[in-house]
């Protein structure tokens, strides 16, 4: 039997509201700390850390325990942890902690996921407007010229301005309104950052879009039932670009993801 597209879209809601709540899943951030070419201790984390040209270093005493990804021992001397940006990422545990290394912008840091983080253990969902077949809309992609090459600077979760890259724009039809989004490739699909009337009032501030790759003719879809939250809503220690310039829709879209609730 055929899933209508409501059951789908439940499908697709349950599964995100266990991805984030899963032990080491986004509500379990506890930290990102950016690192310097000096060793140096991370509050919380025994050994001393520091990143180079390779990625990040680690020194540490086997009674410390920490143990790189795939090791058979802990860590006893140094180690290195390549960063997310490399196609041989490592990550490495202590105890029920996570350690991921990453980089952004050339710049690495150690993000630590600790499944015991209040914003865990006190999630009860994500709110979310009733599935609306209306609210899933016909979308054309037309690529930028520079597709390559073009980034826009846009402000961080965390403060920070950083390059966004963005290959094209969608139009579409909601609502009686037309309207265009600058998005981005993420792989084969589309991926945009959107922000809307209901947005800082009764969702969160921005909210995340995936589409699905468009075909030779450029169409695509634009489901608004799956507008979701990015995860500086579940942790305040992601970092999560804020919408490109149009992508401030003057209406309200009441699909997708509200809110994170907490018991």
């Amino acid at each position: 039997m055929t899933e209508t597209a409501a059951e789908d879209w439940k499908h697709w809601s349950d599964g995100r509201a266990a991805s984030v709540s899963a032990q080491h899943g986004q509500l379990a951030l506890t930290g990102t700390h950016w690192l310097e070419p000096e060793p140096a201790e991370i509050p919380g984390l025994p050994g001393r850390w520091w990143a180079d040209a390779e990625g990040v270093r680690v020194r540490a005493a086997a009674s410390d325990g920490i143990t790189v990804d795939g090791a058979d021992a802990p860590v006893d001397g140094e180690a290195l942890l390549r960063p997310d940006s490399d196609p041989a990422a490592d990550t490495a545990v202590l105890g029920d902690l996570l350690l991921v290394p990453i980089e952004r912008e050339g710049e690495l840091a150690l993000r630590v996921f600790d499944p015991a983080a209040p914003r865990r253990t006190a999630f009860a969902g994500i709110s979310a407007f009733p599935y609306a077949p209306e609210w899933a809309v016909p979308a054309v992609f037309t690529p930028f010229e520079d597709d390559d090459a073009r980034s826009v600077v846009v402000p961080n979760a965390d403060g920070r301005e950083r390059p966004l890259a963005v290959s094209g724009q969608i139009a579409f039809t909601v609502a009686g309104e037309h309207r265009t989004l600058t998005v981005s490739r993420s792989g084969e699909r589309l991926s945009g950052v959107i922000a809307d009337t209901t947005s800082g009032i009764d969702t969160y501030r921005f909210r995340f879009i995936t589409l699905p790759a468009p075909d030779a003719e450029g169409r695509t879809v634009l489901d608004l039932n799956r507008a979701y939250l990015p995860p500086c809503a579940f942790s305040d220690h992601f970092i999560c670009p804020f919408p490109p310039p149009g992508n401030r829709l003057d209406f309200a879209v009441e699909a997708g993801e509200r809110q994170v609730l907490s018991r």
